[in-house]
């Protein structure tokens, strides 16, 4: 668990855990809980990353409803309370959305590319958006479920595709569980979202600030700030940090470029604050990241 997740800040007392970024680590894992079992880092705190947990059917014949497994599809940026959750037999999916891709080729996925992404930002006040999953859906989750673990766990070529075909697989299915909720995010604000990811998208190596951002799209930054933060639970400028964080880590692992030039593609123009930066997000330096990819040190 820990070396998938780690809290990396506290918001108003609250941890803050995000899924870890680094080359030894699938950008996807499964965790599986038993009986009374709880996550380790307890109630409350916060994801910043989405989350699915699974929990199977019970084996009340003369109940129906315990013929029907759970759903809990796990807001990113919200204060989870699971008092109430029924964990069971549960099986929980951490992800990294960029395990997803995108359709041009950025490691950073927007979430307007991505309408599977929808059905976390529910806005329910428990960060936790229940759904059943039919019986006759259930088994399709089992199994696919442990075609996950078993690409993780065997990590033959091409297991981290494999691994997010399969995630896939399940997004599309929770956003049909989900469709009124997701009917109404498409009704709503995703425009702005939509907006807001496009001109990160193109101007993210520039020294752009939130007023800009806000500028762009027509709104001013205290609403943009609030509206980002309602939908996504993250504000504009950690999103904007996200998107120079992924070209950061992409121009380490395909290019030989050094440091202080990584930093100013990416729109940091202070080469100690992007080493600095860079090091809060990862846990580690850009050169140390470099290092852990090509411990020959090809590229210097």
């Amino acid at each position: 668990m820990s070396e998938r997740m780690h809290p990396i800040r506290y918001q108003a007392g609250v941890p803050v855990y995000r899924y870890a970024t680094d080359p030894a680590v699938p950008p996807l894992s499964v965790m599986r809980f038993t009986g009374d079992m709880r996550p380790a880092h307890g109630v409350p705190h916060i994801h910043d990353f989405p989350v699915l947990m699974y929990i199977a059917a019970g084996t009340d014949d003369d109940d129906p409803a315990s013929r029907t497994g759970d759903l809990y599809v796990v807001a990113p940026g919200a204060v989870i309370d699971a008092a109430g959750m029924r964990m069971g037999s549960a099986v929980g999916v951490l992800f990294d959305p960029a395990a997803l891709g995108d359709d041009t080729g950025t490691p950073w996925p927007a979430w307007r590319g991505h309408p599977l992404l929808f059905p976390f930002l529910h806005g329910t006040s428990t960060g936790l958006l229940r759904l059943r999953v039919p019986p006759e859906r259930q088994p399709v989750w089992e199994s696919t479920l442990a075609a996950i673990e078993e690409e993780l766990a065997a990590r033959r070529t091409g297991f981290r595709q494999a691994a997010a075909a399969h995630l896939t697989l399940l997004l599309v299915d929770v956003a049909r569980l989900a469709v009124d909720v997701v009917g109404d995010l498409r009704r709503s604000n995703e425009t702005v979202l939509a907006e807001v990811f496009e001109v990160i998208e193109q101007r993210f190596a520039e020294q752009i600030s939130l007023r800009d951002v806000a500028k762009s799209v027509g709104m001013t930054p205290a609403y943009l700030t609030t509206l980002v933060r309602r939908r996504t639970g993250r504000t504009v400028q950690d999103w904007l940090i996200d998107r120079r964080m992924s070209e950061a880590r992409r121009l380490l692992a395909e290019s030989e470029l050094p440091i202080n030039d990584i930093a100013r593609r990416v729109g940091v123009f202070d080469p100690g604050y992007f080493t600095r930066r860079f090091r809060r997000e990862h846990g580690m330096t850009p050169r140390a990241w470099r290092e852990r990819l090509d411990p020959a040190g090809s590229f210097g």
